[in-house]
């Protein structure tokens, strides 16, 4: 998506329009569309799933990995605190190997979620994130550019340029803005 990565779109969840912050996931429907968006669905449960307690817990897991996105874009992650707070996601994700036939009659090896739904659930978003700190190159984790933007996004353009969250965004509406600077001379 815009992020390029599971935990730039996690971030990306919250944005800045008319200056003002702005949080996509208002209710626990809205973090269960966005999932799905990711691919990432809930475990099969034998109860509803909670939809309150995944929005508080989405949110909370959200605020830790900008936290630790942010250290480690500085260059470390100091306090021990919010290492362990992602571990305990981490966790919570219990899973168990399961070989079943795809749908072309041959094997194929998945994982099933074995914790309760809404742990199942962010937990994927957690280990994107662990993921994330432990291989990511954070020359290549970047926030965009334009000044009224809060978006994060990966780099993986080939030479590693990229300076906006999306061009048709913000890219458009900076070279717009330098073009109106420079006709106003």
């Amino acid at each position: 998506m815009l992020g390029d990565h599971l935990a730039m779109d996690l971030l990306n969840t919250e944005a800045m329009v008319d200056g003002k912050t702005v949080d996509y996931w208002g209710s626990g429907e809205d973090v269960l569309g966005w999932m799905a968006r990711h691919g990432i669905a809930p475990a099969d449960a034998d109860g509803p799933l909670d939809l309150e307690a995944l929005l508080a817990r989405g949110r909370t897991l959200r605020t830790l990995v900008r936290q630790l996105v942010e250290q480690r874009k500085q260059g470390s992650v100091g306090d021990t605190a919010p290492i362990a707070a992602l571990d305990a996601y981490l966790r919570a994700h219990v899973s168990a190997p399961h070989l079943a036939r795809d749908s072309e009659g041959g094997l194929t090896l998945t994982r099933q979620a074995r914790a309760e739904p809404v742990a199942s659930m962010l937990g994927r978003l957690a280990e994107a994130t662990a993921q994330l700190l432990v291989d990511g190159d954070f020359d290549l984790v970047k926030q965009c550019q334009h000044p009224e933007c809060v978006l994060w996004f990966y780099d993986r353009t080939k030479a590693h340029k990229r300076r906006w969250c999306s061009m048709a965004l913000c890219g458009n509406r900076h070279k717009a803005a330098q073009f109106r600077k420079k006709a106003a001379l």
